[in-house]
C-alpha cells in the first residue's frame, strides 16, 4: 500500500497493492492495520455506495458538524470522477485550499478525506459508482454543505454545468457556511 500526502495536512491519497493476471486482480482496499503503520487509525463505522448515471453529476461539497463529523475513504468500483477535499479547519494555514484527484475503476486510487474538510465529486465517466467507508454515523441535523462552485474555493470542476441535486444548488458560499472546526 502506498500512502502519499497531499499540500493539505491529513488528506491522502492511498493506492493499494494491486495482484492481477489472466484472471483479473485482488487488492485489500482496506487494511486497517497497515493505514495504522502509516499514522491512518481510523474505525470505520458505516459503507456509502453512489451510482451516477451519467457524466457530468456533481456530488457536494458536503460534511458533517463536530461532535458528528466524518472521516471518508473513497473509492470507485466503476466509472471515475474528479474528487475534490476543501479545508474547512479554520485554524488551519490552508483554510479554504483545495486538493482534486482522479479516482478511477481502472486506477483504484482511494482518497482519504479527513474530519474538517468538506468533500465532493464531479463524475467523468457514465454509470460511475463510488463506495466510500465513514467513521461516524450519518446525522442530518449535522450535515451541512458549502456550494461547489464558490468563487473564493475556485475549484477547476471537469465541468460548468453539472447536473446537481436540489440540496447542493443551495449551500452556502464557505464565508456564510457553518463550520465548528
Amino acid at each position: 500500500m502506498n500512502v502519499i500526502s497531499t499540500k493539505l495536512s491529513g488528506l491522502y491519497i492511498i493506492e493499494p497493492d494491486v495482484h492481477g493476471d489472466n484472471r483479473g486482480f485482488f487488492m485489500e482496499s482496506y487494511h486497517r492495520a497497515k493505514l495504522a503503520e502509516e499514522g491512518i487509525d481510523v474505525l470505520f463505522v458505516q459503507d456509502n455506495h453512489s451510482l451516477s448515471e451519467e457524466t457530468g453529476v456533481l456530488r457536494g461539497l458536503h460534511y458533517q458538524l463536530n461532535p458528528r463529523a466524518q472521516t471518508k475513504l473513497v473509492r470507485v468500483v466503476s466509472g471515475a470522477i474528479y474528487d475534490v477535499a476543501v479545508d474547512i479547519r479554520k485554524n488551519s494555514s490552508t483554510f479554504g485550499q483545495w486538493v482534486g484527484v482522479t479516482l478511477s475503476a481502472a486506477n483504484k486510487r482511494q482518497l482519504l478525506v479527513p474530519q474538517g474538510f468538506a468533500h465532493g465529486f464531479c463524475t467523468t465517466e457514465p454509470q460511475t459508482q463510488v463506495l466510500y467507508k465513514v467513521d461516524e454515523y450519518y446525522s442530518p441535523s449535522h450535515d451541512r454543505g458549502i456550494l461547489w462552485n464558490d468563487p473564493a474555493i475556485g475549484i477547476d470542476w471537469p465541468t460548468s454545468n453539472p447536473i446537481l441535486s436540489d440540496k447542493d444548488r443551495r449551500h452556502p458560499l464557505l464565508r456564510d457556511a457553518e463550520i465548528n472546526f
